[in-house]
């Protein structure tokens, strides 16, 4: 396992362009997984999307009812009307904290790092950290709210 290196930038290329999806869980991915989940405790953050390491794929791992999950080509079905604003930042974006607008609740359908299916709701700060991390896999960041 390693702590892989942060990529940083707004402007940085790898960060704004949208994620392939993950067709098959490999051995490779799954070592990816292992690294990402040394990487964000590493480095204080609780949650880490590939693009941020430098890999265009759509897996992100999030900090989830206390623990580290990856969750692999999330897709989130329904988000609730209700959205509460607080501070967020990036481990992309260092030094920089906004007030972000995020729904409270959420259904997310996704695969587990064994490529089992999930669909599950999250609410609170399980939601924020997983809608940040699907913004990365989609080119999106803080800045741009």
């Amino acid at each position: 396992m390693a702590v892989l290196q942060i990529i940083t930038g707004a402007n940085t290329p790898v960060l704004r362009k949208k994620t392939e999806i993950i067709p098959k869980v490999t051995k490779e991915i799954k070592k990816l997984i292992k690294d990402m989940k040394e990487t964000v405790p590493a480095e204080k953050g609780a949650g880490l999307a590939a693009p941020q390491v430098g890999v265009s794929l759509r897996l992100s791992i999030c900090m989830l009812d206390g623990k580290y999950e990856a969750i692999i080509n999330p897709k989130i079905l329904w988000k609730s009307e209700e959205t509460t604003i607080d501070e967020e930042g990036c481990l992309s974006l260092p030094n920089i904290w906004l007030n972000i607008k995020r729904h409270n609740e959420i259904i997310l359908n996704y695969l587990d790092e064994k490529g089992k299916t999930h669909e599950k709701k999250y609410s609170g700060f399980d939601a924020r950290v997983i809608q940040h991390e699907v913004d990365h896999l989609d080119g999106v960041l803080i800045v741009d709210y």
